[in-house]
């Protein structure tokens, strides 16, 4: 029985849609109305649906096990994911404390830990975007969001060099996932879905200007993954299992914002039209204008998977919104 938290939730889902594809049990961890609210996640068949906070109990292990039906593992995807979130104690709240507690039920019950950490923790990339853990407590997030995910990286490498981690665990630093299911997110969606809306309503996509000498109006990068071959990696951390350890889980290649709306002009079959437009003053100083992701630890971890190009993941994508 896998735990996954997050299961509402864009990769959650996904990560679930897959244990279920192959026919594995699992259980799903979100805020219930989310399931209902959420028609493109209905699909989901649970062998139970709980509520976050009711996971953060030994006993719910314990009544499982009475059951033979043993967790076997928990991967934790489930946080607030908004880059403009500005509460520190709530973000303390969410997305490092309740991580610290399941780190803890994984640690006492000795099943393996997977979580989500984020490219965020990189903040401008003085230090580059290498996942080297001894770089790790140089990083400089950008934003509250960036700084909770980094906070939690540090704490589990400190518990795992005090002895107490689970027998196996990971977290990986998502960059920019993009795919079918992250409507939910609404401001906080892939520029592909949010590209696909604005294209069908008006003809026309919005991006923002570049304010940074040097560097056009467009041009600005970012690692693309799409979502699929998330699910191939965080799914190949248990199979295989790793060990231990802070991977980057990107494409490896960094592409232009203007790339990624000529595909989705492309897979819709329209001509491309851009308008650009500033980028907000609140989030101007937070603005990433470049990150792409080091994937050789993971690879000589043992990954040897492909990864989707940016025009197949948006194709792929806008065929699935069509649908």
């Amino acid at each position: 029985m896998i735990i996954v938290t997050g299961a509402a939730g864009f990769i959650g889902y996904r990560i679930a849609k897959r244990l279920q594809v192959e026919g594995r049990k699992f259980i799903a961890v979100d805020y219930l109305e989310a399931f209902s609210n959420r028609p493109e996640h209905s699909d989901l068949k649970p062998a139970m649906t709980v509520a976050p906070e009711a996971i953060l109990e030994a006993s719910f292990y314990e009544n499982l096990k009475a059951q033979s039906t043993p967790v076997t593992a928990i991967f934790h995807m489930g946080a607030c994911s908004s880059t403009t979130e500005m509460r520190e104690d709530f973000l303390k709240k969410v997305n490092v404390d309740y991580s610290k507690t399941l780190w803890n039920l994984c640690r006492e019950f000795q099943i393996p830990f997977i979580y989500a950490s984020s490219a965020a923790t990189y903040g401008e990339g003085e230090q580059g975007y290498d996942d080297d853990e001894s770089k790790i407590s140089l990083l400089k997030p950008l934003n509250p969001y960036g700084n909770s995910k980094l906070q939690f990286d540090l704490w589990a490498l400190a518990e795992e060099t005090a002895g107490r981690a689970p027998p196996a665990w990971s977290g990986f630093k998502f960059f920019n996932v993009y795919g079918f299911g992250e409507r939910h997110k609404i401001k906080m969606a892939s520029v592909v879905l949010q590209g696909f809306d604005q294209i069908l309503a008006h003809g026309s996509l919005k991006l923002f200007k570049s304010h940074r000498a040097g560097i056009a109006n467009g041009e600005q990068k970012r690692d693309f993954i799409y979502v699929e071959d998330v699910v191939d990696v965080v799914c190949f951390a248990l199979k295989q299992p790793i060990k231990r350890g802070i991977y980057n889980l990107g494409s490896g290649k960094a592409r232009s914002f203007l790339d990624l709306a000529k595909a989705t002009f492309r897979a819709l079959g329209k001509d491309t039209q851009i308008e650009f437009i500033d980028t907000p003053v609140e989030i101007r100083d937070r603005y990433q204008y470049f990150t792409e992701a080091k994937m050789n630890k993971l690879r000589n971890a043992g990954y040897v998977g492909r990864f989707t190009s940016l025009e197949d993941g948006v194709a792929a994508t806008v065929r699935d919104l069509l649908k």
